[in-house]
């Protein structure tokens, strides 16, 4: 008789943040739905399960959870250090206790590379790991080249003096200034960054969420400079399920009925994030220039909803709201452009909806981002400090020759992005190595054991 196929444990444990944890269960989600024999444990701890756990997943994926060994308060401040020491230092004991409970086995772990320590705990127990990283491939090359920027004297200490220089000397990274690498990170952090690439390095495989035809100088230049295998499966956002159910299940809300009433490409989403804020000052700016602007607007605002819609005109104009399913939003007939912070999750989202940007980058690897779809990419523009006005309108105006521009070049972005993971496609085409590589590991440790 044939042998029956073996059956590919894979635990996954992200980063304990939204911005982390969608990203890494929709991967676990297009690896479950491509091959019955992987079953996936996601582990969470208890607090975010009690967020995220009702959301719909496949039938081979399952939750476990671990204690909140992070406090609460500290949990609502996710860039604090205290936050990042907690992470780091709390969870691998309990996490390791886990797995010796899971049946049957664990024969890989999946972990965000923001967390090192699962390397360490797949190492000791020798359980290969995938490290996947959330953000941009350039990011990533970004770190792994940093004692490069050492060289230079390119430090965190010395942004103000030389914020403005460029930086072309790191493989497979278009010229970039300074501190749209640098901006908004610490030295501490820049350490706890190098120290998290640096493990990464110790894993067997590593999952990069982009698409190769969209970062492909920058992957390219990665697998000739590292040992492993390197696989890019993004876009790592849910648009398999816009496939499975292209309408959502809540198409009666005021979202909904407010898009659809829109003429075609006319409105501008905004959303600056769910994790990074701005200042209630600049959050009124920035409504005054919608409001100013009479360009229809869908603003994703969380906690100010509520005010800034006093500022705001109702009715056709645009609609204020905490919370809305952006993809969905974001791919809806009638938006025609997107006001990001520039989040990782969020530029891939846009790009696969094919829509120019506005960048407004707030902290962390936004400004990088920001870089790259405003210089790199050349489909979007960044949101300066004046006339927020003039620009939205001239951002939303389907006769400017400048932004028709743009919309062309977004258009051929998406067309990247949709070959990628349709069939043939690169992403498809890593996704099912990775599924390979990992049922013949499997096989291996079953031999083994």
């Amino acid at each position: 008789m044939e042998r029956q196929a073996p059956t590919c444990h894979a635990v996954a444990i992200p980063f304990p943040a939204l911005g982390h944890i969608n990203p890494v269960m929709n991967l676990c989600k297009i690896l479950a739905s491509r091959a019955r024999h992987v079953a996936v444990t996601f582990v969470l701890t208890e607090e975010w399960l009690g967020l995220v756990g009702s959301d719909q997943k496949p039938s081979n994926i399952s939750f476990a959870t671990i204690p909140n060994v992070i406090p609460s308060e500290l949990v609502r401040t996710q860039l604090s250090p205290e936050f990042a020491e907690a992470v780091f230092t709390k969870m691998e004991t309990p996490f390791e206790e886990l797995l010796d409970q899971l049946r049957p086995p664990p024969t890989l772990l999946v972990a965000d590379t923001f967390l090192y320590w699962p390397v360490r705990v797949g190492n000791r127990r020798n359980i290969p790991v995938a490290s996947f990283w959330p953000s941009a491939a350039s990011n990533f090359s970004f770190f792994y080249h940093f004692q490069l920027l050492e060289q230079h004297g390119h430090l965190p200490q010395n942004l103000s003096e030389k914020g403005d220089e460029i930086v072309d000397y790191i493989p497979g990274i278009p010229p970039t200034r300074l501190t749209d690498l640098l901006g908004g990170r610490s030295e501490q952090m820049m350490q706890r960054l190098r120290l998290i690439v640096d493990w990464a390095h110790r894993a067997q495989y590593l999952l990069l969420s982009s698409v190769h035809e969209i970062e492909s100088q920058t992957v390219d230049a990665l697998k000739s400079s590292l040992s492993f295998p390197i696989y890019t499966v993004g876009p790592s956002i849910p648009y398999f399920e816009l496939k499975d159910n292209p309408r959502s299940n809540n198409d009666s809300d005021c979202i909904t009925k407010w898009l659809d009433r829109q003429p075609g490409s006319s409105v501008l989403y905004v959303s600056l994030g769910s994790l990074l804020s701005v200042s209630s000052s600049k959050m009124d700016e920035i409504a005054v220039g919608l409001r100013d602007s009479n360009a229809r607007f869908l603003w994703v605002a969380r906690d100010e909803a509520s005010r800034l819609e006093e500022l705001l005109p109702g009715g056709d104009l645009g609609i204020v709201v905490p919370w809305c399913d952006q993809l969905r939003a974001l791919t809806h007939p009638s938006v025609g452009g997107f006001w990001t912070h520039c989040g990782w999750n969020s530029i891939q989202e846009g790009v696969y909806a094919g829509l120019p940007f506005l960048a407004y980058p707030i902290a962390l690897d936004q400004g990088h981002n920001c870089k790259i779809i405003v210089d790199d990419w050349k489909v979007g523009w960044r949101v300066g400090k004046d006339d927020i006005t003039g620009l939205v309108r001239k951002f939303m105006d389907p006769g400017d020759g400048e932004s028709k521009e743009l919309r062309r070049r977004a258009k051929q972005l998406q067309e990247l992005c949709h070959h990628a993971i349709g069939p043939d496609g690169s992403s498809e085409t890593n996704v099912g190595a990775f599924i390979r590589d990992i049922l013949c590991g499997a096989a291996n440790i079953e031999d083994i054991n």
